[in-house]
Order: C-alpha cells, then sequence, then structure tokens
C-alpha cells in the first residue's frame, strides 16, 4: 500500500514579489527560518511552529516549489495550514509547546539564572507567554 500523500498545489495562495533580488532574500529568510525551526525540534528553548510559519510566509512571496514542498511537508504541513486557514494552532502542540517552555525556563531559571530579578521577569514572561498562548484558539480542544 502507498503511503505517500497526494501533493497539493498552493500556489494560488502565494503573493510573489515582483523584483527577483527581494524574491532570493525571500528565499535566503525562508530556508533560515526552516533551518532555525528544525533546531527547535530539538532545542526546546526554539519554538518550531512560528519559525514554519515565518518560512511559510517567505516562500509564498519568492518561491512556488519551497511553498508547496513546505505545506505539503507531513511534519510542518498541517500545522502551517491549520493557522493560515483558520488562525487556530492544534490543541496538542499547544499543550507541548506550553509544557516544554515551562520546563525549559524552569531548569533556566533553577540552574542557569543566579540573579533573583532576572529569575522573576523570566518567570512572568514565560506565564504571560503561556497565558497568551493558551488563548490562541484551537479547533480540535476536547469540550
Amino acid at each position: 500500500m502507498d503511503k505517500r500523500r497526494e501533493k497539493i498545489d498552493y500556489s494560488a495562495e502565494m503573493n510573489r514579489h515582483d523584483s527577483p533580488t527581494v524574491r532570493l532574500l525571500f528565499i535566503v529568510l525562508g530556508t533560515l527560518f526552516v533551518l532555525v525551526g528544525i533546531a527547535g525540534i530539538f532545542l526546546p528553548v526554539l519554538p518550531t511552529t512560528p519559525f514554519m510559519l515565518l518560512a511559510a510566509g517567505c516562500y509564498a512571496r519568492a518561491s512556488e516549489r519551497f511553498y508547496n514542498w513546505l505545506l505539503n511537508s507531513p511534519t510542518f504541513g498541517p500545522t502551517i495550514l491549520e493557522w493560515r486557514r483558520y488562525r487556530s494552532i492544534p490543541w496538542r502542540v499547544k499543550l507541548i509547546a506550553i509544557g516544554m517552555m515551562a520546563v525549559t525556563l524552569g531548569v533556566s531559571i533553577v540552574f542557569f539564572v543566579p540573579w533573583p530579578e532576572l529569575q522573576k521577569v523570566l518567570a512572568l514572561f514565560g506565564l504571560f507567554l503561556a497565558i497568551h498562548m493558551y488563548r490562541i484558539p484551537s479547533r480540535d480542544r476536547p469540550k
């Protein structure tokens, strides 16, 4: 049985820039964002999804091939499409992101930040970021 998904052409959603130089810049930035996003899979300090959204935005202004490749990716495509179409984040992705952020900030605060003032600032930053992420809609949230 063939498990490959059918590739969808998303080029109708694109708004390519007229300048070849600007398109090249968008391709370079998009590729940089993809690399940072991939690093975010392994480094919990870096969030993957925002960098993939930025990459999709750059590729949408520059390259049909790269844009279609990213949106057809079984790993990154569904989350990007969910955000682009509904401005929502899957419930599971949101909970994992908040949990990983809490763990990494907690470890940083306890083991790596010696100044109490900075510890409080990091804790408040983490709290506000978690609240913000929690408030982003999730269409698949359990009732």
